[in-house]
């Protein structure tokens, strides 16, 4: 019986998607943002950073670009570089927005990513062996922040799910764990001591072999910039972008729920499953619209971020649970 390929109802033609270059109101918003004296500036600094010589980053740039999965498309315009590259939660190196510049100081090399918990056998390996281990592809999604602003990435990385192949997970294993690094002395916001560092995010295996679960090794063509979570990180477009960890040294399996960073820090504010709907708000704000980064145009969020024909399914057993915040 031959195989039928069903394009997801969110794809669209590549030609319907707004070329970078038609948004000629993104340096209105930059300054805006306080930001139109350095973007200029800053694009060289940021890519010459993403492919330093020597770092574990750099040792793989032959990789890039990957080719794009056209499966994930979008029918949003992807947002341009020059603003996600400096515009960016990274709490490790602070809470304000313009963390580009103190997220240079992540060391990236050497990085060295552990697998352990409840798998057949647990392993260290770097980063760079790990990611040759692994085909990428370039995959365009929507990210939809907690805060209530979005963007539209071309992610390039390799689907969660491949990593669990690799990892080869026991059957009692329950729940994929997220870490990332803790180190004060290179990280200042680490020196903030009533956070619960290390950052840690978590989600159940099924989610975790869902096919839109991805690690990300880099963006826009080229290897992971520091201040996007270098050298690998977490996307998950259909929950708010707080579960996206970023700069991942550890991936244990358990059968124990954990606990993240920020329902650590405000429960009553955040969740574990952090799924995006329109209808159930913050308790502090509305999430029934969202502001896009490169136009500040408000359009109307979509349940699961627009993804729910592909994880409405995950959670059809779970409607007593709070899967919204």
């Amino acid at each position: 019986m031959p195989t039928i390929h069903r394009r997801p109802r969110w794809s669209v033609s590549e030609l319907e998607v707004t070329p970078e270059a038609a948004f000629i109101g993104r340096r209105t918003l930059l300054k805006a943002m306080g930001a139109g004296a350095i973007a200029g500036s800053a694009l060289p600094i940021l890519q010459a950073a993403a492919a330093e010589d020597g770092s574990a980053a750099g040792r793989t740039a032959d990789l890039y670009p990957a080719g794009r999965n056209d499966t994930y498309k979008v029918e949003r315009a992807i947002t341009p570089e020059d603003i996600t590259g400096i515009y960016n939660n990274f709490y490790e190196f602070g809470s304000h927005k313009q963390i580009w510049r103190a997220a240079q100081s992540l060391v990236t090399d050497p990085w060295a990513i552990t697998i352990d918990g409840m798998v057949e056998k647990p392993i260290t390996l770097g980063f760079d062996e790990l990611v040759r281990r692994m085909k990428l592809e370039e995959r365009a999604y929507r990210h939809r922040c907690v805060e209530a602003w979005s963007m539209t990435v071309p992610w390039t990385g390799f689907p969660l799910a491949s990593l669990l192949a690799f990892a080869r997970p026991l059957g009692s294993a329950q729940y994929v764990v997220f870490e990332t690094f803790n180190d004060p002395g290179m990280a200042s916001g680490q020196k903030q001591v009533w956070y619960p560092w290390p950052y840690t995010e978590g989600v159940t295996m099924a989610e975790a072999g869902n096919e839109l679960a991805f690690l990300v090794t880099g963006v826009y063509g080229k290897p992971l910039p520091k201040q996007f979570g270098a050298p690998l990180r977490l996307a998950l477009p259909w929950k708010y972008g707080f579960k996206s960890i970023k700069s991942i040294r550890r991936i244990s399996f358990t059968d124990k729920r954990p606990q993240s960073f920020w329902e650590k820090i405000a429960p009553s504010e955040y969740g574990f499953w952090a799924n995006v709907n329109p209808d159930v708000p913050h308790p502090r704000w509305s999430q029934a619209q969202e502001q896009v980064l490169d136009t500040g145009e408000r359009i109307p969020t979509l349940l699961y971020n627009g993804y729910a024909e592909e994880v409405a399914s995950l959670y059809a057993s779970l409607q007593d649970e709070m899967l919204y915040r």
